[in-house]
């Protein structure tokens, strides 16, 4: 039987008890757990840490870092209310692409903790999200944690490595047709087909583009993740 934590299983689960740390200052934190590359948590005005919040976790592409991919996701966590946590890889991209879970796996079940050990996280809207091989490890490790993912966004992905699957996390994938670099017809729509093929719900989107996100898609993608809550936040 293959080792859990090889296959990419994280330890982390919502926590049902109030955090136990201050809460931390709007903008841009370092978190202060890894030396070098850290991970960092983006905190919007007004966040109540006693008051369930989302939680977008980001993941970086091949040889980035967290100030390249934050504007992929920043000002929506900062007007749409949800955290968003963006760690880095150990090495110039996720150990999953290099040779398989490992030191990367074991720093985002600590960053997760910190996370909750400062915010009560909403267990209903806790998102992966990433760019290339941050979309790949965002979809790999998404759906073998289902058991607390809830949605996963997906931007110009080139594989999935999933071993054993959890839950049925919400998929959000687009693709740029005129991405070289990770070709459509061998990942976006062969990925969102088997996908679709296993039962997950699944929303894809093509657009006519590089290998690069684009932000109106990424608009879409925020509303697909926070939709049902800016609902809620209305009505209440």
């Amino acid at each position: 039987m293959l080792d859990p934590f090889l296959a990419g299983h994280l330890t982390f689960q919502p926590a049902a008890v109030a955090p136990t740390k201050p809460p931390l200052a709007s903008g841009r934190n370092a978190l202060g757990l890894f030396e070098p590359r850290d991970a960092m948590l983006v905190v919007p005005e007004g966040i109540d840490p006693s008051v369930p919040t989302p939680l977008m976790v980001l993941f970086h592409g091949g040889g980035g870092h967290a100030e390249k991919i934050l504007p992929m996701m920043e000002q929506h966590a900062l007007s749409r209310g949800f955290l968003l946590l963006v760690p880095q890889s150990q090495f110039p991209t996720w150990d999953i692409v290099i040779v398989g879970n490992g030191p990367d796996r074991e720093r985002l079940d600590t960053a997760l903790k910190e996370v909750a050990a400062h915010y009560t996280l909403d267990p209903t809207h806790i998102c992966f999200a990433g760019h290339s091989d941050g979309g790949s490890y965002a979809m790999s490790l998404g759906l073998t944690n289902g058991q607390f993912v809830t949605h996963i966004i997906v931007s110009s992905a080139g594989f999935m490595s999933v071993q054993h699957q959890e839950g049925a996390p919400r998929i959000f994938m687009s693709h740029g047709i005129g991405d070289e670099q990770i070709p459509i017809e061998r990942s976006g729509r062969t990925h969102s087909a088997l996908l679709k093929q296993a039962g997950y719900d699944i929303t894809y989107m093509e657009y006519n583009g590089p290998h690069a996100y684009q932000p109106p898609v990424m608009a879409l993608a925020a509303d697909f993740f926070m939709g049902d809550v800016a609902e809620r936040r209305a009505v209440g």
